[in-house]
């Protein structure tokens, strides 16, 4: 199907459409440069395995096949607007954000492609491989020097395959002087043995491997209604009505409070405000903090809760409450404060 016969559709029209009879393709658009740069940093340190590309519907190395899928929403601006619409977040929309996600997925597939994670160093150095699934939830340490810093959340503590895929992005990324970056760091070290480790890979192909296989991964032959409902369903958590406490506690202004204005009024003139600041400092998706927010002005107009008209300590009040929220979430999996 020609890109033309699906572009102008309304959203209704595409989400009845299944990502498979969309024609997408990685040749042709600005991805296959990009692509091309990953290619090319890693000919410049000597590596000769290039993983090959695909769509898929998320960014992925399938267990035991170095091959990278790419999401489907990026190889078309008319997907990315529905994605920046529905979930509010393009991940890997810009250039750089493209390859720090690409350069990872790459340490994925070399792990898969060369038979390094078996070593005992390796293992001394980041803990034993597995092929359980990085745990959706964990307790980063932000301040920790053991770990690299590279994607967002802390992502290197996660699991040990994503130290060592953090550690190798830093590695390959141009222009970085990695030795100074972490100076003083306990990652230097694994920083100095991904460097060891690489350059005994140099000019050396990979071992055999499983071909791709397209029926294995046929993980677009969905609606995108149906993609969209189930990453909708992903990113919503449960929301108790315990946290009427704290709302009424946060807005207490009573019948005889002269020019009170309506929590969830102010909340809508301060959602966007408040959304900004919350994600900055908590490097949470901006579609859960969204969905947060409504909530919480859901909640308010329910209990009919108010607020002085105009009081500055307000939006500091229910930032740090938000962001409460928030990190909890990010530690817990719930959005929950402890009574």
């Amino acid at each position: 199907m020609d890109s033309t016969d699906w572009s102008s559709l309304s959203d209704d029209e595409l989400l009845e459409k299944k990502i498979s009879q969309l024609g997408l393709k990685l040749d042709g658009t600005k991805l296959q440069s990009l692509i091309q740069q990953l290619y090319d940093e890693l000919s410049q340190k000597g590596l000769t395995f290039h993983p090959p590309c695909h769509i898929g519907d998320e960014w992925f190395v399938p267990v035991g096949i170095p091959t990278i899928f790419v999401p489907f929403f990026l190889t078309h601006e008319r997907l990315r607007a529905l994605e920046k619409k529905i979930i509010l977040d393009v991940e890997g929309e810009s250039d750089e954000w493209f390859m720090k996600l690409i350069r990872h997925e790459a340490a994925h597939a070399y792990a898969y492609a060369y038979p390094f994670v078996r070593k005992r160093k390796w293992q001394q150095t980041f803990g034993k491989s597995s092929n359980e699934e990085t745990p959706s939830f964990y307790r980063p340490r932000p301040y920790s020097r053991s770990f690299v810093v590279h994607l967002d959340d802390w992502y290197a503590q996660s699991h040990p395959d994503e130290d060592f895929a953090e550690t190798f992005a830093v590695w390959l990324t141009p222009g970085l002087d990695w030795r100074a970056r972490y100076k003083g760091w306990n990652a230097l070290h694994k920083l100095e043995y991904v460097d060891e480790l690489m350059k005994s890979l140099a000019d050396k192909p990979p071992l055999p491997m499983p071909e791709y296989q397209v029926a294995d991964y046929d993980c677009l032959n969905v609606k995108l209604k149906t993609y969209y409902a189930k990453k909708r369903k992903e990113y919503e958590d449960s929301f108790p009505d315990f946290y009427d406490n704290d709302l009424r506690q946060l807005f207490d202004a009573g019948e005889g409070v002269e020019g009170r204005v309506k929590a969830s009024v102010y909340l809508r003139r301060h959602r966007r405000e408040l959304e900004s600041a919350v994600c900055q400092w908590t490097n949470e998706n901006k579609y859960r903090v969204n969905k947060l927010l409504a909530r919480l002005i859901d909640r308010c107009d329910k209990l009919n809760l108010h607020i002085k008209a105009y009081d500055p300590k307000q939006n500091i009040q229910v930032s740090a409450y938000i962001t409460t929220l928030v990190t909890n979430h990010l530690f817990t999996g719930k959005f929950k404060r402890k009574k």
